[in-house]
């Protein structure tokens, strides 16, 4: 076996898990360490697996879902054809915090998943690093110094393909990037847009106006998306209780986090976290 590759049961003390999307065994999806990995899926030749309202390029093609630990739910990857690669953040190089916070941000900056749509001359690129990385992987006396080494590479890829996409096309869209970058480093303690549009050198009017445009939220509305988020993460996967889960989100008492979640979702925390573990207890898995 190779130190990197793993038997199919034990997830738990893998760093790093590459599979063929349709090679992926029941036990890997079905595994609850699962939780504690990235995941990247790399569709080829494929539909999105969301909802996708453009008319500027072809559904079907490349598109890659980035997809951050402790995830609330689930994508259906059934019957496409593509690639799977997780890893944990310990494979990760700690003394390289630029580099982790990058990860940290496409990997989280739309939500429960960010998703990239490649072009030719992206997927030609991702594609040769991944050869190598997988190559190594499955090599029967892997170095581990190496499937790190090519990890990056292909990261630090995907990191500039982030980039261009939201910087690429106008202003505006940098706007919406540079918002995002920020709301991730911040929301746990501003939630206030006008701290927001005066990093970004904007009034509070527009920025709002550029994000409705090109997100259709208000800069309010996706802050408290983004807390909303955190919140189910905590609650799914947390050992902490709902009392210390709203003051670790800022909350100044838990009757006000629970009308607030019960505002943004229609469910009290408690609601939620019942239907979380029912769901546990019927699918043995923590997505939902």
């Amino acid at each position: 076996m190779t130190p990197t590759a793993i038997p199919e049961t034990q997830l738990e003390s893998a760093m790093i898990f590459m599979r063929n999307l349709s090679q992926c065994p029941p036990s890997y999806l079905n595994d609850p360490g699962r939780k504690d990995f990235f995941e990247i899926v790399w569709l080829k030749n494929e539909d999105p697996l969301h909802d996708v309202k453009s008319e500027s390029f072809e559904m079907r093609g490349d598109w890659i879902y980035l997809i951050p630990p402790y995830r609330v739910h689930q994508l259906n990857k059934a019957g496409k054809n593509g690639e799977l690669l997780s890893f944990k953040r310990e494979i990760l190089e700690e003394g390289d915090k630029e580099f982790l916070l990058d990860i940290f941000k496409i990997f989280n900056v739309q939500g429960e998943f960010s998703c990239l749509r490649l072009d030719k001359d992206a997927s030609e690129d991702l594609n040769g690093i991944y050869h190598l990385l997988t190559k190594e992987y499955l090599k029967e006396n892997s170095d581990i110094k190496i499937v790190k080494a090519f990890l990056k590479v292909f990261l630090l890829k995907l990191i500039k393909v982030k980039e261009e996409e939201f910087t690429g096309h106008d202003i505006h869209q940098k706007r919406v990037y540079e918002f995002l970058m920020l709301l991730e480093s911040n929301y746990l303690m501003v939630r206030n847009i006008d701290f927001y549009a005066g990093k970004l050198d904007v009034s509070s009017k527009r920025l709002n106006q550029i994000l409705k445009e090109k997100l259709h939220k208000t800069g309010t509305q996706i802050i408290h998306d983004r807390i909303i988020l955190e919140a189910k993460r905590l609650i799914i996967h947390s050992e902490h209780t709902i009392k210390q889960i709203s003051y670790g989100l800022g909350f100044s008492d838990r009757p006000y986090f629970s009308r607030f979640f019960k505002k943004q979702t229609g469910q009290t925390p408690d609601e939620f976290l019942k239907q979380a573990q029912n769901h546990l207890r019927v699918k043995s898995n923590t997505l939902v």
